[in-house]
């Protein structure tokens, strides 16, 4: 009897195991595949872009100018939603008169084909070319980062020169986070999206500004401090008591702005 159970209990382990392999991309991306015009979500003043990728799929964003002398935030969103959700964001950076570029992933809002890390990592290359085709400098580009994005800004800003890099609520790798959510699965020998930002990061030397909530029940903060203790100088953090996963408040969208205002007059006076 006790054989039988065994035998049982390691067979559906076996198939669970399977199942999560092979089907593990859907418990990573969750996207909102319907287009919609940035006109239609409040915001006149941005224009819808398509981009073509190598392998011939078109991908979506959105893109508002920045005012002159203002930088321009190349924006990587999270794991779930469409750009639509972050309109509000994007008219809060646009009246400060920062630009923004924000890229949708492989089968969000509109763009085609099937999001992974290697088509995510290069598609933001892509749309970091983009952007400095539409004639902003290298200098004047920001880096952001939600969440997922992070993984996506950090691996970026290796291999392309930026004015700097916002992380909000950082993981240190997919391998990490899965492991807190599904401890009973092997998934350091499962996953194949990896996005090890804890070892990209040591690689990044535009300077790093890193924002987590304290209450974070999707990515612990502890995370958050562990990118940053190996993030190179110059780095600042902020973590928000009682805040959960990526809350883009009048607080945080506060916190973000000085943080750029400071940024671009440090850079301002190493340039006199």
């Amino acid at each position: 009897m006790l054989k039988t159970i065994i035998i049982i209990g390691v067979g559906l382990y076996a198939v669970a195991s399977a199942v999560m392999y092979y089907a593990q991309r859907r418990f990573i991306y969750f996207p909102e595949p319907s287009r919609t015009l940035p006109q239609a979500a409040g915001l006149p003043d941005v224009a819808e872009r398509i981009l073509t990728t190598p392998d011939g799929e078109k991908l979506i964003a959105w893109y508002g100018k920045a005012q002159p002398g203002q930088p321009t935030l190349l924006y990587f969103h999270g794991n779930g939603g469409a750009l639509e959700y972050r309109s509000v964001s994007i008219r809060r950076y646009l009246n400060r008169g920062r630009g923004i570029f924000m890229l949708s992933y492989r089968g969000y809002s509109g763009s085609t084909g099937l999001p992974s890390e290697v088509a995510n990592i290069a598609d933001a290359k892509l749309a970091y070319d983009a952007l400095l085709n539409e004639g902003v400098s290298p200098r004047d580009v920001i880096l952001y980062g939600e969440s997922l994005g992070t993984g996506v800004a950090a691996q970026v800003a290796t291999d392309k020169k930026v004015s700097g890099v916002i992380l909000d609520s950082p993981f240190t790798s997919m391998v990490d986070l899965a492991e807190q959510f599904y401890p009973w699965l092997p998934v350091s020998l499962l996953l194949k999206d990896r996005y090890e930002s804890l070892r990209y990061i040591r690689d990044v030397h535009a300077p790093i500004f890193v924002v987590h909530g304290e209450a974070d029940d999707v990515v612990p903060v502890g995370m958050g401090r562990r990118v940053f203790a190996a993030a190179n100088e110059p780095k600042e953090i902020v973590t928000l008591p009682g805040v959960g996963h990526a809350v883009h408040d009048e607080t945080t969208f506060a916190i973000i702005n000085g943080w750029i205002d400071k940024l671009r007059a440090a850079q301002a006076t190493a340039a006199e």
